[in-house]
């Protein structure tokens, strides 16, 4: 680790249109020779940082860019989030989407600018990464460096870890991701037997696309209550999952939504995504001129190799019954049949907290092995 660098750092505020693509385009120097790394694409950056995105409803936010020798090298931003200050009363700020080489000094600029900017509105702790919020990608990669990741989950360089703890960082939370071959896929046989035994009590449905908002409506309110006492959890808005839906819907098959009904009621849902970081990693960020053209083909023709289970939730009703583990093994077995029908080998389910032991047992049963480690920060300031 390189403790000191030898040119100064200096931190400017991003503002304006120019300022926000140097700070999109940061990731591009520094994994430069990282062949896991997958550029995002450019356009969706943009939207997810356009204040019209529905994050931006209930945050505040800023970004800042670290320049040395006037060459933009790093970036932070840091988040104040309205709705988990209604959730929790706990004066807790973020801090997000950081990037820096590995230079000590850079990451301390970066983190002490973040820092100020929390303190000064009233914030006495702060947490991070989030890239903004809890519902979107979060966390420092610590272990499974040696492959890329999947859709919509973060990627740092090894050093990452450490420069933070060096700035007065401790270990708030892992996050892990689970690895599975998903055509050997077996419900467990005491499972089967119950599922059985309910008859027509349980039902599974694909998406009913017809009823696109009802039903993107039915799963928002599952993930809630299912989530609802997770470590940081925040609701998502009606807007948020509007947003989410909307692209889900347009890229997925519909049998890779799943519901399941109790009883009549719905109760239990997964969402599978196709990998699309296997479809867009050499696009190098652009779908123009021909991107995209070539990555709808390989999303509808040449359907990836790998998907990853992105959202799932059981209602807290059901959580610790039998039907529970029943009904969470019912809808991935039937989101990974579908995708085995369209030439699915691996699939990620990610991410899960490491305490939730529940969550764990029910993935390692099906044969899912832990592929990468992430990990949250916390700081008083």
């Amino acid at each position: 680790m390189n403790n000191h660098s030898d040119t100064i750092v200096k931190i400017t505020e991003v503002a304006g249109k120019k300022a926000m693509d140097t700070f999109i385009r940061i990731p591009w120097e520094i994994y430069k020779d990282d062949p896991n790394w997958v550029p995002p694409l450019l356009a969706e950056r943009k939207e997810a940082f356009s204040p019209k995105h529905p994050y931006f409803e209930h945050a505040q936010w800023q970004a800042w860019i670290a320049w040395q020798d006037g060459k933009p090298v790093g970036r932070i931003s840091a988040q104040i989030d309205a709705l988990h200050q209604q959730q929790y009363d706990n004066k807790t700020g973020f801090f997000g989407l950081i990037e820096a080489p590995n230079d000590n000094e850079v990451f301390r600029a970066l983190l002490e600018t973040a820092e100020g900017w929390l303190r000064d509105r009233g914030m006495r702790q702060v947490v991070g990464p989030f890239n903004l919020g809890i519902n979107q990608e979060i966390g420092i990669l610590v272990e499974g460096f040696d492959t890329p990741p999947y859709a919509m989950m973060p990627h740092s360089p090894p050093y990452y870890g450490a420069a933070i703890e060096q700035c007065g960082y401790q270990r708030a939370q892992d996050l892990l991701a689970y690895e599975l071959d998903s055509t050997t896929l077996t419900i467990p046989r005491v499972m089967q037997a119950l599922l059985k035994r309910s008859g027509d009590r349980v039902k599974v449905r694909a998406l009913r696309r017809k009823d696109k908002q009802t039903e993107l409506e039915v799963m928002r309110s599952i993930f809630n209550d299912a989530w609802e006492n997770n470590w940081n959890f925040v609701p998502f808005t009606r807007a948020e999952f509007a947003a989410i839906g909307k692209e889900l819907v347009m890229l997925l098959p519909d049998e890779f939504i799943q519901i399941a009904e109790l009883d009549g009621e719905d109760v239990a849902f997964v969402v599978l995504i196709p990998n699309i970081n296997e479809a867009i990693a050499d696009l190098n960020g652009r779908l123009l001129p021909f991107g995209w053209a070539r990555l709808l083909w390989r999303l509808k023709v040449k359907f990836p190799k790998s998907a990853r289970v992105v959202l799932m939730g059981v209602r807290q009703k059901y959580q610790n019954t039998r039907f529970g583990p029943a009904l969470a093994y019912t809808v991935i077995k039937n989101s990974m049949d579908a995708g085995v029908a369209k030439g699915l080998e691996r699939c990620e389910m990610s991410w899960v907290l490491d305490h939730n032991q529940a969550t764990r047992n029910i993935i390692e049963s099906i044969g899912g092995e832990i592929s990468k480690r992430y990990r949250m920060y916390e700081k008083d300031l």
